[in-house]
């Protein structure tokens, strides 16, 4: 199956299924290889596979918006992994799309080793950067919590324009989608073929 078909967020995990920093860095040489605006590649990579950091970050990270009365993944469902993406002002003041980019190729690399994340942009900048002792020139701007998934992610149509994803009684989470058709803009004097 090809990779993006297999990439959804995810955000429940086996956490005992580990990582290695060599797997990690697979999914870091994917996003270096990616392309990058105006190719300046102004973005840093904080990876971390260790079950004690990782208790440490996770209190600081939002998990789902949608899903007011989940506070995220209980222990044992947690991640086993995070690559953190850090923007170096040194090199650039702007990252342009550069983030959305390399952080899609970390996932689609993550995917092809057998494993699932979820970007978060959603965390506290402040506590991230104290824990991570960044200098000033370095400035989180997205996590990517990765594991090996626990949960069935499936793609349904957007039904009456409500694109907030849920979960059933049976725990599936539902992640509704535009179909197709609603994508594609014809201007209303071109005849549709």
């Amino acid at each position: 199956m090809i990779p993006f078909r297999q990439n959804r967020s995810y955000r429940r995990f086996f956490q005992n299924e580990n990582i290695s920093e060599e797997q990690l860095m697979m999914m870091v040489d994917a996003a270096r290889l990616s392309p990058s605006s105006r190719n300046v590649q102004p973005i840093k990579f904080y990876i971390c596979n260790d079950r004690d950091m990782n208790d440490r970050i996770f209190p600081n990270l939002g998990w789902a918006g949608y899903l007011k009365e989940w506070d995220g993944p209980v222990e044992g469902e947690r991640p086993s992994a995070y690559i953190i993406l850090l923007h170096d002002t040194s090199i650039s003041q702007g990252y342009s799309c550069d983030n959305g980019i390399f952080a899609q190729s970390i996932l689609l690399q993550a995917v092809d080793l057998g494993f699932g994340g979820c970007m978060i942009a959603t965390f506290k900048k402040d506590e991230i950067t104290q824990l991570l002792r960044l200098p000033k020139y370095l400035t989180p701007i997205m996590v990517i919590a990765l594991g090996k998934p626990k949960e069935v992610v499936v793609i349904d149509d957007i039904k009456m324009g409500d694109v907030k994803y849920w979960r059933d009684a049976g725990n599936i989470h539902h992640v509704p989608k535009r179909t197709l058709d609603e994508l594609i803009y014809i201007p209303e004097d071109e005849p549709a073929q």
